[in-house]
């Protein structure tokens, strides 16, 4: 059963974005029109051990091709800017083999980028290259998480206001699910936290919002209780089978405005959603998603407008 957490007394800290700003760098939700987003070219990807399906690809004779990553990433990018999002990218470095997954060693807040703690020892770089770059346009950083481990894949902004953290002892850790947690509280936000299996990396392959009232999820993988306290929150799930989790099929990124943009191919899911009427933008991901890592993986949001149904 998902845990709950009581809500800080605390308000002194405003959850609210200021939109006038000319910087407008703030999150407060996986569903709100997505205006500017963080990337990182795959020059230095590698087929890294540290997840089942990058172990499962190797041993499937499987390697990855950095021209190959280049150009899906290059056109995962256009794509992205067709839709209207600004994209900044941040420098590879050497000895990096992860960085072009953004969305585990950074988060935006409402309140501005918080340093998250790995727990690969070859992805601990990535959080200080990250907002050392991000520091030069003009992001500023609130600090870093400073126990535990906790990857940005572990958590989801449901609403403004509501925080989920996927706990699985390895990638994302009971201290530093709780020490982020306590980042959100302090502001007001309520936080709540969900085992998951670390066979699955981390929530965002199992459970990702594609708007602010439907989500794609696998409740096979997914702890008891899940899906009543989703419904609780009056949020539909879509279902997706293990086999798609695998395949980080359900490993999406919505840009708001029932836009998502998802791995190319004639999926379930993909048909699902747009007989849902969702706009579906697909995009060739294959050298990323042999590595473990998917469009939720390979993007992280710096600033979304107010949530969109």
């Amino acid at each position: 059963m998902l845990l709950g957490s009581a809500v800080a007394e605390s308000r002194a800290t405003e959850t609210h974005i200021d939109r006038g700003n000319p910087r407008p760098w703030g999150v407060d939700s996986e569903t709100g029109r997505l205006t500017h987003l963080l990337l990182s070219p795959p020059t230095h990807l590698a087929m890294v051990p540290c997840n089942a399906v990058t172990r499962d690809s190797l041993a499937r004779g499987l390697s990855s091709c950095a021209a190959s990553a280049g150009a899906q990433h290059r056109a995962l990018v256009s794509r992205l800017e067709a839709a209207g999002v600004e994209c900044r990218l941040v420098p590879p470095k050497p000895g990096l083999a992860d960085l072009a997954f953004t969305r585990d060693s950074v988060l935006m807040t409402p309140w501005g980028l918080v340093e998250l703690r790995p727990s690969e020892p070859h992805r601990r770089g990535e959080p200080a290259h990250l907002t050392a770059a991000l520091r030069r346009l003009g992001v500023e950083s609130l600090g870093a998480v400073d126990e535990g481990r906790v990857e940005g894949g572990d958590v989801c902004l449901l609403r403004p206001g509501l925080v989920m953290i996927g706990i699985s002892g390895e990638r994302t850790d009971e201290a530093g699910a709780r020490a982020l947690g306590r980042i959100f509280e302090r502001s007001g936000w309520r936080a709540l936290y969900t085992r998951i299996d670390p066979r699955y990396l981390h929530l965002d392959t199992q459970f990702t919002l594609v708007s602010g009232d439907c989500a794609v999820a696998c409740l096979e993988t997914l702890e008891p209780g899940f899906a009543g306290t989703m419904a609780d929150l009056g949020i539909e799930l879509l279902p997706a089978t293990p086999g798609e989790v695998d395949r980080l099929e359900a490993n999406l990124l919505s840009l708001g405005g029932r836009r998502v943009v998802a791995p190319a191919g004639e999926t379930r899911i993909n048909r699902t959603l747009r007989r849902r009427g969702f706009d579906v933008i697909e995009v060739e991901i294959d050298q990323f998603v042999r590595c473990g890592g998917g469009v939720h993986c390979l993007t992280m949001p710096l600033a979304r407008n107010a949530p969109l149904p």
